[in-house]
């Protein structure tokens, strides 16, 4: 869960680029990361709200790089090319709109554009299935193809296994576990099983169509006789047919449920962590452990 995460020592302490920083919840959630050794803040915003900000939370800036820039579009186009040019390691969206801080990121000259599928993927903490559970699209991808989904699911894999899940298990959802013609869900869920199978999709388990239930919870999937699939009852990352279901069941998990959760942008150069401005500083916070062990997990894996 979040608790395993935070207590394995990231080392080096990834350098966060933090477009708009003058926010007192942002603010909050990046110097806990700093403390705990997880992140080191760049900020970048209006400089006198920022210092001001963290005189009345007590916070001390000294060793902070501070880049005064109050336009939140120049300053989302100035932190994303920090990321760029290898001074950053991960993005953050301060206080501006998400579509500000995504303009950033795929501007042709200070963006973090790849030529990959840009992808959201919600991580909640459900206590009852004792591990993290992923969900994906929930914030970017409207009604994704083939293709797009399929990229999807290797940004979540990605995801997970820099999570610790070394095999991750994906759950294609729809409104039912059998293939259905007038469904298209279902049959997208089928082709992504069979390419897994074939190789196409790697370092996981594909399997679909599922219902909620029974990717979750192996009682229901054993009651629905769904037999034979090490997937159902035991999704590690649900991959959503659309970006309706995804957002309702994510905003469900956290604001019904009061699940705690990280959000971030996988795709790009480097991971983004992009909070919704009314999230707590908590689930920013998280957010931002979760981005810095992706980000360290990739580099890594370029090593």
């Amino acid at each position: 869960m979040f608790a395993r995460i935070l207590s394995e020592v990231l080392t080096p302490s990834q350098r966060i680029a933090v477009a708009a920083a003058h926010d007192k919840p942002v603010l909050e959630a990046v110097f806990k990361a700093k403390e705990l050794g997880v992140a080191l803040p760049i900020l970048v915003g209006d400089e006198g709200k920022i210092r001001r900000y963290a005189e009345e939370m007590g916070i001390d800036l000294a060793d902070s790089p501070l880049v005064h820039e109050p336009n939140v579009r120049k300053a989302a186009l100035y932190a994303s090319n920090l990321v760029r040019e290898g001074q950053a390691d991960l993005l953050m969206k301060g206080m501006l709109q998400t579509a500000e801080i995504l303009r950033a990121v795929l501007d042709k000259e200070k963006g973090l554009r790849e030529g990959s599928t840009l992808s959201h993927i919600a991580i909640i903490e459900v206590p009852s299935l004792n591990r993290l559970l992923l969900i994906t699209d929930a914030g970017m991808n409207i009604a994704p193809d083939i293709k797009q989904k399929a990229d999807i699911i290797r940004n979540a894999v990605t995801v997970a296994r820099a999570l610790g899940v070394e095999q991750p298990k994906v759950a294609a959802l729809s409104a039912l576990e059998v293939v259905n013609p007038d469904i298209p869900s279902t049959l997208d869920a089928a082709i992504l099983t069979q390419m897994n199978r074939r190789g196409q999709i790697k370092d996981c388990l594909v399997d679909g169509p599922f219902a909620l239930d029974n990717a979750v919870n192996a009682e229901r999937a054993e009651h629905k006789a769904i037999r034979g699939s090490e997937v159902a009852g035991q999704a590690d990352i649900l991959l959503v047919p659309n970006i309706e279901t995804g957002n309702a069941i994510y905003k469900a998990a956290t604001c019904l449920a009061s699940f705690r959760s990280a959000g971030l942008v996988f795709g790009a150069k480097a991971p983004i962590v992009l909070p919704s401005r009314a999230d707590t500083p908590e689930s920013k916070f998280l957010s931002i452990l979760c981005a810095a062990r992706v980000a360290a997990f990739k580099a890594g894996s370029n090593e």
